[in-house]
């Protein structure tokens, strides 16, 4: 969420960036709030008039009753009484009106950086640079629940039966090689010097509202009926909910944490949920990673971020590339975005593995997370998010670049300890 007053101040060019979202839609809500915001503020400054008078009048009240002049302080009582009507539909105006003031800013899209792509959708997101040989090999690669099923490791059909598409079981060694890249995750994060955490998977609508657009919250949430929770969609959500309505002394920051959680999504809006597939699915499980810093020191946390998961997906002998998410790619609430994509050998072409993200201080202004400097001087903090990995896709990615004509599946080094000390699953 923005500044109001740097949208008071500077409305084109927060009407550019409208235009360079391509949500000219929302165009007409920058001079809506401009103007309800000037209306606001008036009705405070004559409320504040009326309150001035009001004391002035209660105190020429009191010299009047002790000089035994009751009548005239009758008199200046009842302007008291009509003062009082008038403040308090002041007072309901402004709430009124900062009602419809919230609504509209939490509409408006964040500014973009600079270096970010103009461009409409993701089909015009742009390479930025290639890790390790993509590689094709000389056999046939099969989808990737067929080789699952060639381990007994994945049942659609029961999960079918139970909860619908978009769900499985996963069994045998590859839910085991599943737990394992997820505890090589959160060991290869802590090692970067992340604090691990688990953390709340329901959160309450004030922290959904702080973390996400109201377009992606009916995208993405699943509420708990009855009550006020929803399941998160990502444990980002609840690990920068963590830090709402706290002022943290700038000694304290940054504040690294990388955490476990399963996610659960609606994908409404989506590509389908695929009746065979694990790539686009209502639950999974996730390592993330978030961070919670100075604003000088976010474009350095957010390059530090990609390279981990980059690094990470290195070291389990698959191919990856960045990938910056064009302008109208970007949630509103971004400031910039590179999606992680891991080489797909069977599709010959990547695929998005993970994402990072740097929100800038839009979660940080919508729930006060403000920092506190040596002068007790308070700014809001800047929040940034990225995903270390996320099972099953991963496992797509893994198992096709680790598969060996026979079938069998290659453990790399760096995984064997997680999986007993096995080389090869076969």
């Amino acid at each position: 969420m923005l500044d109001l007053k740097f949208v008071r101040e500077n409305p084109e060019i927060v009407k550019e960036n409208i235009k360079n979202k391509f949500q000219d839609s929302k165009l007409p809500l920058v001079d809506e709030v401009v103007e309800l915001d000037k209306e606001n503020r008036d009705a405070k400054q004559k409320a504040d008039t009326l309150r001035g008078e009001r004391n002035k009048i209660s105190k020429e009240i009191g010299g009047l009753m002790a000089k035994g002049r009751k009548e005239e302080a009758e008199e200046l009582k009842k302007r008291v009484v009509e003062n009082q009507k008038e403040l308090a539909e002041l007072e309901k105006k402004e709430t009124e009106l900062e009602e419809k003031i919230l609504k509209i800013m939490m509409t408006i899209p964040n500014i973009i950086d600079p270096s970010v792509p103009i461009g409409r959708d993701d089909s015009e997101n742009v390479e930025v640079e290639r890790f390790g040989e993509p590689l094709i090999p000389d056999f046939e690669i099969p989808y990737h629940t067929e080789i699952m099923e060639k381990f007994n490791g994945i049942d659609l059909e029961s999960a079918r039966k139970v909860a619908g598409n978009g769900f499985y079981y996963l069994m045998g060694d590859i839910a085991r090689l599943h737990s394992a890249v997820i505890s090589y995750a959160r060991d290869f994060m802590i090692d970067r010097g992340f604090t691990y955490c688990v953390p709340p998977f329901m959160i309450r609508s004030e922290v959904v509202t702080g973390v996400m657009s109201f377009a992606e919250m009916d995208a993405m949430m699943y509420k708990i009926e009855g009550e006020d929770l929803y399941l998160i969609g990502t444990s980002e959500h609840s690990m920068i909910g963590k830090f709402i309505d706290t002022i943290l002394p700038e000694s304290d920051l940054p504040q690294t944490l990388t955490s476990y959680s399963p996610c659960f999504r609606k994908e409404k809006g989506a590509h389908g949920i695929e009746e065979r597939g694990v790539y686009r699915i209502h639950q999974f499980e996730k390592q993330e990673m978030i961070v919670v810093c100075k604003p000088e020191e976010s474009p350095m946390w957010y390059d530090k971020l990609w390279q981990n998961t980059v690094d990470l997906f290195r070291s389990l002998d698959i191919p990856v590339r960045t990938l910056e998410c064009c302008s109208g790619d970007l949630a509103d609430l971004k400031v910039k975005s590179v999606d992680v994509e891991a080489w797909s050998p069977r599709q010959k072409k990547y695929f998005e593995v993970g994402s990072c993200s740097n929100l800038g201080d839009a979660q940080a202004r919508r729930l006060k997370i403000r920092v506190a400097d040596e002068t007790n001087n308070k700014y809001f903090a800047h929040t940034l998010n990225n995903t270390v990995v996320a099972p099953p896709r991963m496992l797509i990615a893994f198992l096709e670049n680790n598969l060996n004509a026979d079938g069998s599946v290659n453990i790399p080094a760096a995984l064997q300890p997680y999986m007993g000390g096995k080389k090869i699953i076969k």
